[in-house]
């Protein structure tokens, strides 16, 4: 833990003259990122004490939060137990009883990812099935009645059908809609006025922009109605966010109780870590205790940063996918306001290479072995998506290396991130496998070094 000292400076770091400093390690971010705009706000002893956008945006600019609203699912189910009207530890099958193992599957297990339901939305891309509707029932027919990916309570899988049936579960149980509960019990005691469904436009929304490769933002369309639901529906400004997280840690929505359990790692019939909780991960950021939790739905990516130890949060929000900005700029805030040193890359591994260097060389001539991916990821390289891959890679030069970053099961597939290295810039890969050996994604991103 840093000394009290550093924390006093910080807070005057923030709220003074280099105040400056923040808006440059911001601004040069979003250059060299090249995305549209970000938004960022920054919480310190129970106030706001940076809210700013950067780009083409301003601090009135509402966004997508994606998976950040999974926060405000797991304190809805939370806030229902205590009022005696269920219990985290609750089997499914007393609410669905026609689910997969329901009886063995318990809600706490499906708000901390421990539930062996396979997640219908691994893909950090729109496929063609998430641009018509659908509706919560459906999203659980098709995928809470597969096979389960493993026992329940055995391995931790991040995965999107649990939020949606945890947002089934409370609208069951209380007979009333998320959204309105939302209103009525957060966003209006927090004053969190643009906090609402993605799907209620409101004038000041951001617009959505994808990337492919290194090319130009591109508008990029929206998922249909009902593909998100309790997973990820909600979109706010940057403050709105940081609003509910001083109102969490003020503890002011639940009971002090409650907020323990929203933020306990669940562990493992084994006792093994997951560094997650409800939720909400659980780990150090940047050298300091925090919960937390990303976003990312079609055309934006959101991080949400609360520091209990320092009594602070950083929320960064940006208007674009397929670009690696908001996660190193939020650590890069976070060294700056506390005084950090900036975490050692990982070591790299030596796996796969060869295909991938042949896709990445493939496509710097605007090119694909359409064989290696599935019909989702044909779709996603496109003609256009073709020749921004063509027009951007080219002109980086040789292919350096790549390396592998890291490996772990989503969505009954395998994702793997890399680090591909020109001779001009450095790019990280998005990839996720299927059993069968086909790409289901590849997605090539520049962002903040």
């Amino acid at each position: 833990m840093k000394p009290r000292f550093v924390w006093c400076f910080a807070l005057l770091w923030i709220s003074g003259a280099h105040a400056a400093d923040l808006d440059q390690i911001i601004s040069a971010a979003l250059q060299e990122s090249g995305a549209p705009s970000v938004s960022v706000a920054i919480t310190q002893d129970h106030k706001i004490v940076f809210e700013k956008a950067f780009g083409a945006a301003d601090a009135h600019s509402r966004y997508a939060v994606g998976s950040i609203s999974k926060e405000f699912t797991a304190a809805s189910l939370l806030w229902l137990e205590e009022q005696g009207k269920l219990s985290l530890d609750d089997k499914v099958a007393k609410y669905f009883p026609d689910l997969t193992r329901a009886n063995e599957v318990t809600i706490r297990e499906i708000l901390s990812h421990t539930s062996g339901y396979q997640d219908y939305a691994p893909q950090d891309y729109i496929i063609p099935e998430w641009t018509g509707a659908t509706t919560p029932q459906a999203i659980l027919d098709q995928w809470a009645k597969k096979p389960l990916n493993f026992d329940p309570g055995t391995r931790w899988q991040y995965s999107n059908t649990n939020y949606v049936l945890a947002g089934e579960i409370f609208e069951k149980v209380s007979g009333e809609k998320l959204l309105d509960f939302l209103k009525r019990v957060i966003f209006d005691p927090l004053e969190m006025t643009t906090a609402g469904d993605c799907s209620d436009k409101m004038a000041n929304d951001a617009v959505g922009y994808t990337r492919y490769a290194l090319g130009p933002p591109r508008v990029v369309k929206r998922e249909g109605p009902g593909w998100y639901f309790a997973a990820g529906e909600l979109c706010m400004v940057a403050a709105d966010v940081a609003r509910w997280d001083i109102g969490f840690l003020e503890k002011r929505i639940l009971s002090a109780h409650s907020y323990e359990e929203f933020t306990k790692e669940v562990r493992l019939a084994d006792g093994k870590d997951t560094h997650y909780a409800l939720g909400l991960q659980v780990n150090d950021f940047a050298g300091i205790p925090a919960v937390y939790h990303g976003g990312e739905v079609s055309g934006f990516l959101a991080d949400n940063f609360i520091f209990p130890t320092k009594n602070a949060s950083i929320t960064v929000l940006s208007n674009e996918d397929g670009v690696n900005l908001i996660g190193p700029l939020a650590r890069k805030i976070a060294a700056a306001i506390f005084k950090l040193e900036q975490p050692a890359d990982e070591k790299p591994t030596e796996k796969e290479l060869t295909q991938i260097r042949q896709i990445l060389k493939a496509l710097a001539k605007g090119r694909i072995d359409r064989a290696l991916f599935t019909s989702n990821a044909n779709s996603y390289f496109s003609t256009v998506a073709l020749g921004d891959y063509k027009n951007s890679l080219a002109p980086l030069g040789k292919l350096v290396s790549v390396t592998r970053e890291s490996q772990q099961l989503r969505g009954g597939m395998t994702h793997r991130g890399y680090t591909a290295r020109f001779a001009k810039k450095t790019l990280t890969l998005n990839v996720y496998v299927m059993p069968d050996g086909k790409i289901e994604q590849l997605l090539a991103e520049g962002g903040v070094s």
